[in-house]
């Protein structure tokens, strides 16, 4: 029996299920539905574009027929075959019917958009995916739809339509400003009245007082849920509805009641469904989305939300190589967040510069950005093509950030025979491409199946509370953290710096400790009466099963 550190007796269990023994109790069990998102915790998740994955039909345009094509590379159903990434879940941005290549102005929400496929393409993907143990969630954007939607031409067309109520109107311009950009206006003249987009014109906000608004949504997530989609990724919830201009435009009550009551919905009627929700914003509002633990184990209101500041802190302290401020941003999610809920850690997303652009395309730093996201707790998001390393496209705005996924050095990239994607690779990629990679064992790719497969294969990495290790007030290069679950204790500890060092002494009540990864030539740690210390040459990760 794997011995545990003391002071890990008495920490507070951060993302793990502290809260279970609740689940022995029927009397509880039958007060509330409970969630059973036990698949989740610790699965590892991936964020693909279908428009940049895969093209099938030679248009230049990726579609789910392209993506089926190429599941088996992100799972291929075999544990252990060594030929995939062994991913658990995708995240699919949009796939309903748009008018723009992003898709996240929707109009019509019950079918595929025609650029990607059909709804029969749409159904035989969950089937191949399901059939190889990989979960599908679908971009579900709720805070507003296109300006094209026909619920919108209908609302606008006159104050007396059905419909009215379905956005929010005004007689004359209120003057909010967007809470992000006090330059931009939020407020849209449309046949003589004015309607509110907190984001654009383009994109009206639908209006969550409205009941029908409610009914709507959750039949529209009964339709897919009913359809085998396995969760929800909920787009911009932090402004689903506003009270006021500037603070009342975010995070009031009411959104946190609207989200309550299509959280309850879900959990009562596909409880094995998941929902994970983009809330852009600082530690102690992100903890609030998650609503209480009291009677819903994981929260009543949202079981994952991206965890955008340890983000930042991590690609901080990637370039800074210091650690401590990691280590404090873990703490303090620690502190404030619920305890036994599932986070979402992620390294970069669709709105974001990608990750190797940021860290200057050093293979060192993205084997650490790796290895920091892949033994962390709760269920980390991987971003296409991170595995691989892709930059930046060299032009502005977000579709350099979603390029297409480089397979091969071709001319198509492996991804399309057009003469031309619907945009250009992003460059580096005669060396960030998959073919180049996965049969190298010392490349990017590899070591991110090593690490993903070391923790499906680690009840602790997958499942097991942490506790930190390094100081947060003193400067480190080193961020070294222990995982703990109820049969295994593992040590992590990552160099940032360019530099070797020596960390350490740290109490470890462990007798030997057993390496389960290791970056280069890393030692083991030495240790005797439970201080344990460690040697760690630049930019090296270690983890080591203790005993």
């Amino acid at each position: 029996m794997t011995k545990l550190v003391t002071a890990a007796l008495s920490l507070f269990l951060f993302f793990a299920c502290s809260a279970h023994s609740r689940q022995s109790n029927p009397s509880f069990i039958s007060q509330v539905t409970q969630w059973k998102h036990e698949w989740s915790r610790g699965a590892v998740f991936y964020e693909l574009f279908v428009r940049s994955f895969q093209d099938s039909n030679g248009d230049g345009i990726g579609d789910i027929n392209g993506l089926i094509s190429r599941l088996d590379y992100l799972n291929d159903g075999k544990p252990n075959s060594g030929n995939d990434l062994e991913v658990d879940a995708l995240w699919l941005m949009p796939v309903f019917k748009s008018p723009s290549y992003h898709g996240y102005d929707t109009t019509d929400y019950r079918h595929i958009n025609p650029d990607y496929g059909t709804d029969e393409d749409f159904a035989r993907l969950l089937q191949e995916a399901h059939k190889r143990g990989i979960k599908i969630l679908v971009d579900f954007v709720m805070n507003h739809s296109s300006s094209q939607n026909p619920w919108f031409l209908d609302s606008a067309s006159s104050a007396a339509s059905t419909k009215r109520n379905w956005y929010v109107w005004q007689a004359e311009d209120p003057g909010w400003k967007q809470p992000w950009n006090p330059n931009y206006p939020t407020w849209y003249l449309n046949n003589g009245a004015y309607y509110y987009g907190v984001f654009w014109s383009g994109m009206p906000d639908l209006n969550f007082r409205t009941p029908a608004v409610r009914k709507e949504f959750k039949d529209l997530a009964t339709y897919w849920m009913s359809r085998g989609v396995d969760g929800f990724r909920l787009d911009a919830t932090r402004y689903l509805i506003e009270s006021g201009p500037g603070p009342g435009q975010s995070d009031t009550p009411e959104t946190h009641q609207w989200l309550k009551e299509f959280s309850a919905y879900v959990r009562n009627n596909y409880p094995q469904t998941t929902l994970v929700a983009e809330n852009w914003t600082e530690t102690p509002i992100i903890a609030q989305y998650f609503g209480s633990t009291k009677d819903v184990l994981w929260g009543d209101e949202l079981p994952m939300n991206f965890d955008f500041p340890l983000s930042d802190r991590i690609l901080d302290g990637l370039k800074s190589g210091k650690a401590e401020n990691i280590a404090a941003k873990i703490l303090d999610v620690q502190s404030k967040y619920p305890a036994g809920i599932n986070d979402a850690p992620f390294l970069t997303n669709h709105d974001q510069v990608r990750l190797a652009t940021q860290l200057q395309n050093r293979q060192p730093l993205l084997r650490s950005a790796a290895s920091i996201l892949l033994t962390l707790p709760g269920a980390p998001f991987l971003y296409y093509g991170e595995e691989v390393g892709i930059q930046n496209g060299p032009a502005g705005g977000d579709e350099a950030k979603r390029t297409p996924m480089p397979w091969d050095n071709g001319p198509g990239g492996g991804f399309t025979t057009a003469m031309n994607p619907w945009y250009g690779f992003a460059p580096g990629r005669d060396s960030a491409n998959v073919a180049e990679q996965i049969d190298n064992p010392s490349s990017l790719l590899s070591h991110y199946r090593k690490l993903i497969r070391l923790r499906a294969s680690s009840t602790a990495l997958a499942h097991g509370s942490i506790e930190v290790l390094t100081s947060p007030s003193m400067s480190s290069p080193v961020l070294a953290y222990l995982r703990t679950s109820n049969d295994q204790l593992v040590l992590v500890a990552h160099n940032l710096g360019g530099s070797f060092m020596s960390a350490g002494p740290y109490r470890i009540n462990a007798n030997s400790a057993k390496p389960l990864f290791t970056t280069g030539t890393m030692p083991n740690p030495s240790g005797t009466s439970g201080q344990w210390n460690l040697s760690m040459p630049p930019y090296s990760s270690g983890v080591w099963e203790m005993k």
